[in-house]
């Protein structure tokens, strides 16, 4: 049923913050965007614009906003959990309903996604299609699913992390900077091998702290906010400049080391750039927000946010390939002629990615009676938390293998774990049954066996 903007304002509680659901949405839709444009397919593969003009990577530092996603998932986990906690006071199965409550929306269009897509890509395997361009749109597809990874890693960490928060504030948040420092230390001036890799944790854990702590009011003020913009701005360019960091704040095909990945202290200083940027706007975001018209825009696409993040790039896919069927040139990438096409070619991704949105959304609606699972089951927490680890590594481990090769059985280095594509669709399919059916589960293992009566 269609809510009419004066009520859908109504309705909404004053004491939301309308402006965290503002940054949510803009920051998923500048990550959507800026892999449309760079983007650089040939005929021949599918390359990066920023290798063809080197000097576009400074646009990365304001443009690279996935910290600000992480920041504000900081802020929702911590109302979130405390809002559980203050419901089921003492309940065992707190732990479990938070993983359920948090993600239903995150795994559940993930694997439509991944089901979809991996039927597609066996059946153009199965015809020996998947060569050449079509090959790479099958590596390409799935890489944003590292996001999701990272992102379900911060929904199982909220908890103890919360305590920690709680307990020490800044200090916590303290702990897991100076770690990230140490990592690299020991990365690029002891050369400890595999170290690097602590920092996928360290560094966007160290950011999704923020977000506690904004929670709790201790980012509000201008001078906070300006603190952070100028020290993050600042340490970032000193290391970049003096250290061993490329100037790229997103990953560079054949770089040696890489600010993405695994992420690095120089990633962590423009976190801080940018949640200090987007603290420094949060009075006319706030009053900007207010305006019906906006938030219903908000609203709107808040409810189907995940869903396009994942089916943007089969949008952009589906566009060039229109484009080459119907025999069109494709120009080298940067030339006069590839910018020309660039505002029909994002055009037609909007209208594209609208479409499979729309087919596709409604696997990312929340239950139909979210709070009556709450506390359905006793316990559960060590069942959801081996289902976050498999749903974890499987989507980490897909991101890496892409789609191709689910028949030769082609193996990706997850770490140090070798994967496949078949294995990695597994284990995130597991993980998301175990989460889902965590308390019931755990419920029925220890329920007695019913006595026995003898005929």
């Amino acid at each position: 049923m269609r809510i009419p903007t004066a009520d859908l304002g109504a309705l909404t509680p004053a004491t939301r913050d309308r402006y965290v659901d503002l940054l949510r949405v803009a920051s998923l839709a500048t990550v959507v965007l800026g892999h449309w444009l760079m983007a650089a397919v040939t005929p021949d593969g599918i390359g990066n614009l920023l290798t063809h003009v080197p000097a576009l990577q400074l646009l990365t530092w304001a443009l690279q906003v996935m910290p600000v996603f992480f920041f504000v998932g900081g802020f929702s986990h911590a109302l979130s959990y405390r809002s559980l906690l203050r419901r089921n006071p003492g309940a065992d199965s707190v732990y479990a309903d938070f993983l359920r409550a948090r993600l239903h929306r995150l795994l559940r269009p993930t694997l439509v996604f991944v089901l979809v897509w991996g039927l597609l890509a066996l059946a153009i395997q199965l015809l020996g299609a998947d060569g050449g361009l079509t090959g790479a749109a099958l590596r390409l597809v799935t890489q944003p699913l590292w996001f999701i990874g990272i992102y379900l890693a911060m929904v199982a960490c909220t908890p103890p992390l919360l305590r920690l928060h709680d307990r020490y504030g800044w200090g916590a948040f303290a702990a897991l900077a100076g770690a990230a420092l140490a990592v690299d230390v020991l990365r690029f001036a002891a050369g400890v091998p595999y170290v690097e890799f602590l920092n996928f944790a360290f560094v966007w854990l160290a950011v999704h702290q923020l977000g506690f702590l904004r929670a709790d009011g201790r980012l509000a003020g201008l001078r906070t906010a300006a603190a952070l913009a100028l020290t993050g701005l600042a340490a970032a360019a000193a290391l970049v400049t003096w250290g061993p960091y490329p100037l790229s704040m997103v990953g560079m095909p054949g770089e040696q080391v890489s600010n993405m990945a695994p992420p690095t202290l120089a990633l962590l200083c423009h976190g801080l750039w940018l949640v200090g940027a987007v603290e420094l706007l949060r009075g006319p975001g706030s009053r900007l927000v207010v305006r019906a018209g906006v938030w219903r825009t908000v609203v709107v696409a808040n409810t189907c946010a995940m869903t396009a993040f994942l089916w943007h790039l089969t949008a952009m896919l589906g566009v060039y390939a229109a484009v080459l069927a119907a025999g069109l040139p494709l120009p080298a990438p940067a030339t006069a002629a590839w910018w020309a096409q660039v505002p029909p070619r994002i055009a037609a991704a909007i209208a594209l990615t609208a479409l499979l949105v729309a087919a596709f959304r409604r696997f990312e609606r929340p239950p139909a009676a979210p709070s009556a699972r709450l506390g359905t089951g006793e316990g559960g927490a060590p069942t959801a938390a081996l289902g976050v680890v498999l749903a974890l590594l499987g989507v980490l481990g897909l991101s890496m293998t892409g789609l191709g090769g689910l028949l030769d059985g082609r193996t990706a280095q997850l770490i140090v774990l070798p994967v496949t594509a078949p294995a990695t669709v597994a284990m995130t399919l597991t993980g998301w049954l175990l989460v889902r059916h965590a308390g019931h589960l755990s419920h029925h293992l220890r329920r007695p066996a019913a006595p026995h009566h003898a005929p």
